[in-house]
């Protein structure tokens, strides 16, 4: 202990409860560093992003307090210029408190109120206009309102700024997809079993569909994210505040951020519980599972080179094995799908954070808010990574589609209208004990003419409605 006084590698600070030993370089203080301490659980910290969504409120209440005339010009222009300088230099080692916390995220709100209060005081020249974490930069505020505020924020921002962005992307390389594999005649599949033919055009307009939907969902949940708890203070009553605070503060950041926010029709439900960002994880499960099936569908399809599907090849961007000379795996599908899977998990976390509602206040908001942004960005960029490394250089294997096809019994379901259903599968059976195709089975048989059989065994003929 000696040994670190003397080279000074820490100061002494205090708060309401005594004094605490904090960090020399650290610009929080004595309620961060108690949280520190008393958190040291799993090692992850919040996301920047969460921790901007919170700077970016203490900008706008100060700029709001000023023309409410609870703050003077020289606090509130001082605070503005420690948030920018967050917002800019992004320094995440002044943010060291578990995501693991108190439940109402009180701690990582006071390390904000500090390490603003630190930065801003080296703007004021006069004592007199001393910063407070908590009088000036929480001024007006509760943690109980600024952390459920701040994950709406954090993750609206991050949807209209990469998630939509992403997802706007892949619909349209699946697009460009449709259309090339549009006249790829292939045999579909069902139950892992060979189905009636298709193109591939027609297989990859559904995945194009999935995320159109996907899309569509995400665009109406996200409607629910502008709605923001600011204003409700401790208990949603909007006790220590004023009465228009809530109103100014949500335009304010919205004219910050350039996306509409405005202030919830009810503090007390905003602050009770997180129902709305339990909606919007479930769109964020939804497209997780969307996404699943696309990749491990195109995965299927691409399987071989020799002894699988085949019918797409997949663009090659790193070895396969360290063992197998040559082998070339589906990497980017198999990483997209390990991203679903946590998607999946991230939304069980949100709904359980969800349970944690009781009375005025939701105990669990550090959980939700870390697994909400995890989401939002795993899946942004992945599905980046996705188009550029994988869709827009795939390619199908025409002989390999339409080899399957002739060889398939299910062609034997364009004959029940002709033959019946019964005797249709007959032949399917007999093709199968003799290892022969359904057309020579019918041409030995002699059960239709050799002109019928070509028309109704045409696969152009079969991929729409007669």
């Amino acid at each position: 202990m000696g040994k670190d006084n003397k080279s000074k590698k820490y100061r002494i600070t205090s708060d309401s409860m005594g004094k605490m030993k904090v960090p020399s370089s650290a610009l929080y203080g004595a309620q961060t560093q108690r949280a520190v301490d008393n958190f040291p659980i799993s090692g992850i910290k919040f996301n920047y992003d969460f921790i901007s969504a919170v700077v970016i409120i203490k900008r706008s209440a100060a700029i709001v307090n000023l023309k409410l005339k609870l703050i003077n010009k020289v606090r509130s222009e001082a605070i503005v210029k420690a948030c920018d300088k967050l917002l800019t230099d992004k320094p995440t080692d002044q943010f060291p408190i578990d995501i693991f916390q108190t439940g109402s995220g009180t701690s990582t709100n006071m390390n904000v109120n500090e390490v603003l209060a630190s930065i801003a005081n080296t703007f004021i020249k006069d004592k007199a206009n001393i910063i407070h974490p908590n009088d000036h930069i929480n001024m007006g505020q509760s943690s109980n309102d600024v952390i459920p505020t701040a994950i709406h924020i954090s993750s609206l921002i991050a949807v209209e700024n990469n998630l939509i962005p992403s997802l706007i992307k892949l619909e349209s390389a699946i697009s460009v997809k449709v259309k090339e594999f549009n006249k790829v005649l292939k045999i579909g599949r069902t139950h892992l079993q060979d189905a009636t033919p298709m193109t591939l055009g027609q297989e990859f307009s559904g995945y194009q569909s999935i995320i159109k939907n996907s899309l569509n969902q995400i665009n109406q949940t996200k409607k629910l994210l502008s709605s923001l708890a600011q204003g409700g203070t401790a208990v949603g009553t909007g006790i220590n505040t004023h009465k228009d605070f809530g109103v100014l503060v949500a335009k304010e950041i919205s004219k910050f951020t350039k996306i509409k926010f405005v202030k919830t029709k009810n503090h007390f439900e905003a602050q009770s519980s997180q129902n709305q960002a339990v909606a919007f994880s479930g769109s964020l499960k939804t497209l997780a599972i969307g996404l699943n099936k696309i990749a491990n569908d195109i995965r299927w399809l691409g399987s071989g080179p020799r002894s699988g599907l085949g019918e797409l090849t997949i663009p090659p961007v790193q070895p396969g094995s360290s063992i197998m000379p040559g082998k070339v795996n589906p990497v980017i599908c198999e990483s997209m799908i390990q991203v679903c899977s946590q998607v999946i998990a991230n939304d069980t976390a949100i709904n359980l954070g969800g349970l944690g509602s009781v009375f005025e206040l939701n105990l669990m908001l550090p959980l939700i808010a870390h697994n909400m942004l995890f989401s939002i960005n795993i899946l942004s960029n992945s599905t980046n990574v996705f188009v550029d490394k994988l869709l827009i250089n795939i390619r199908s294997n025409s002989d390999k589609c339409e080899g399957y096809i002739e060889g398939s019994l299910a062609m034997c379901t364009s004959l029940v209208p002709e033959i019946g259903y019964d005797k249709a599968a007959q032949i399917a059976y007999e093709a199968f004990k003799k290892g022969k195709t359904i057309r020579e089975v019918l041409k030995e048989n002699k059960i239709l003419s050799d002109k019928k059989i070509e028309k109704l065994l045409d696969p152009k003929l079969m991929i729409k409605p007669k």
